[in-house]
């Protein structure tokens, strides 16, 4: 399995941006999708990004156009910029890490986004 580290979160003003990391060490190799979850106080944790080996990447329709997933092989991280924050996307972010058998999340960074 991997160990996922994020970092990033904060507090910003609706309309700014943060970029989130999330470094990935151990067996690496056998990733084969890298996302970005979110969860707000009292709903459920939902997908916002996801990149996959083959390169493609896919997006919550709430954040399309906002949202950028990318990855830096050479670091083994993922990112994710996200622009134009509005209060609705205050949640703890989670990065996980798909294999063919098994998947790791790692602990979360918190986002804040004021009015």
């Amino acid at each position: 399995q991997v160990q996922l580290v994020e970092s990033g979160g904060g507090l910003v003003q609706a309309g700014g941006s943060l970029r989130l990391s999330c470094a990935a060490s151990g067996s690496i190799f056998s990733i084969n999708a890298m996302g970005w979850y979110r969860q707000a106080p009292g709903k459920q944790r939902e997908l916002v990004a996801i990149w996959t080996r083959s390169g493609s990447t896919n997006y919550a329709e709430s954040v399309k156009g906002r949202y950028t997933i990318t990855r830096d092989n050479a670091k083994n991280t993922v990112y994710l910029q996200m622009n134009s924050l509005k209060p609705e996307d205050t949640a703890v972010y989670y990065c996980k890490a798909d294999s063919t058998s098994w998947y790791s999340w790692g602990k979360g960074t918190l986002v804040t986004v004021s009015s």
